[in-house]
């Protein structure tokens, strides 16, 4: 699949022709106000400085909760009780506000793809009036979309207050005191009156997340994060980063704006140790009849190259998705966008559905590298890419 950036500049007619920035020096060390983070990973190593091969002191487990004081290349110094240390970065996921009821200790559940069952049976998403609700449950868990087979973003006790947002069959979609947005089940909940997205006229007013979001909504759109498993990507050359978990983080990232639109997500793999082969990547778009696939990978050149490069097949079916998609990341994410290209790519060339292939970032550049390690990065260039996608529908 990596034929990379050979094709990509045998196709130079259709990259932008302007001459790459000048690359700034960046800060070492980026001070931040002190926020909570909570662990990602069935075992975290936290170690005695920013590099994975400084000598570990610790380690954290699953759902632990951390608070987060510095960022140095993508690691983040941490402490939790009696640990500190530096962790790598995309392992953590920070928490909105300090209410110890959104930022409660959870056991993450390992999901397979994300629920196929519900995601044939949800119904179109639609915006309904809030109103507030209680916690009846000793422990309730928010998930990040409507059924169990989502992923655990955070969990609220009984006697907790919560906004809700929408409703989808037994599902809740709610607001924490402390800010977290995610699902929870309705039998759950007391109080509080939310329209059932079937009840709600064509006609209602619904409030617009992000411009040009409209239409997308009730959209499924498969989510691919490159490489997985055994299969590591590209390796970064100055920081040894693995292309495989920035792909996985900000493929999240990703989703998690893309519902935020209104559309249905599913990922082709949702776990670093998962790997499903690239028939199956395709596959699983054309068993749910999904409507568009997108593809994040992050690149590597012998050349000295930087920035993001945008990928279609079939110009009848991929283009216009790989050109919206462009142009939001044109606008600006921390990176300069080298255009488009064709890309004869199995993951494109195979696929039925609208589909682009995105390259985030070179790993072979060590500004690249140092740039796309961090969450902030990886936000930026999923939230572009979601508005991508939903200017793809919107036209």
């Amino acid at each position: 699949m990596r034929q990379k950036l050979h094709t990509a500049f045998l196709s130079a007619c259709l990259l932008t022709s302007s001459i790459l920035a000048p690359v700034l020096p960046s800060s070492t060390v980026y001070a931040a106000t002190a926020y909570t983070a909570k662990v990602y990973a069935s075992s975290l190593n936290v170690r005695s400085e920013p590099a994975a091969n400084a000598a570990v002191t610790g380690t954290l487990a699953a759902g632990a909760t951390v608070t987060v004081t510095e960022e140095q290349h993508g690691w983040l110094k941490v402490r939790a009780g009696s640990v500190s240390g530096w962790v790598a970065g995309y392992y953590l996921k920070r928490t909105s506000g300090s209410s110890s009821t959104s930022t409660s200790s959870a056991s993450t559940s390992s999901s397979s793809t994300a629920s196929k069952a519900s995601a044939k049976t949800a119904v179109k998403t639609t915006s309904a009036s809030s109103g507030t609700a209680v916690v009846t449950a000793s422990s309730l868990r928010i998930r990040s979309g409507p059924g169990t087979g989502y992923e655990v973003v955070g969990s609220l006790q009984s006697g907790n207050k919560v906004t809700l947002m929408l409703r989808q069959g037994e599902w809740s979609r709610v607001r924490t005191a402390g800010g977290t947005v995610g699902w929870v089940s309705s039998g759950y909940l007391s109080g509080g009156t939310v329209r059932s997205a079937s009840t709600i006229s064509s006609n209602s007013q619904t409030p617009s997340v992000v411009r040009k979001s409209g239409s997308i909504r009730g959209k499924l759109i498969i989510v691919d994060p490159g490489h997985g498993g055994t299969d590591p990507g590209m390796l970064g050359t100055t920081y040894n980063t693995m292309e495989k978990d920035l792909t996985l983080q900000t493929s999240l990232y990703l989703r998690d704006y893309l519902t935020a639109k209104g559309a249905r997500v599913e990922m082709t793999r949702t776990r670093g140790d998962q790997k499903p082969a690239l028939s199956q990547r395709v596959q699983l778009g054309r068993q749910l009849g999904a409507d568009a696939f997108v593809s994040i990978h992050y690149n590597s050149s012998p050349k000295n190259v930087s920035g993001t490069l945008t990928f279609f097949y079939s110009q009848q079916n991929d283009l216009r998705l790989a050109r919206a998609v462009e142009t939001r990341l044109g606008e600006g994410i921390g990176l300069r966008s080298n255009g488009l290209s064709f890309g004869d790519y199995h993951i494109l060339r195979e696929n039925p559905l609208p589909a682009t292939l995105v390259e985030l970032g070179f790993l072979s550049n060590p500004y690249d590298e140092s740039i796309v390690r961090k969450a902030a990065y990886q936000r930026k260039a999923a939230q572009a890419v979601a508005e991508g996608v939903a200017d793809y529908f919107n036209k």
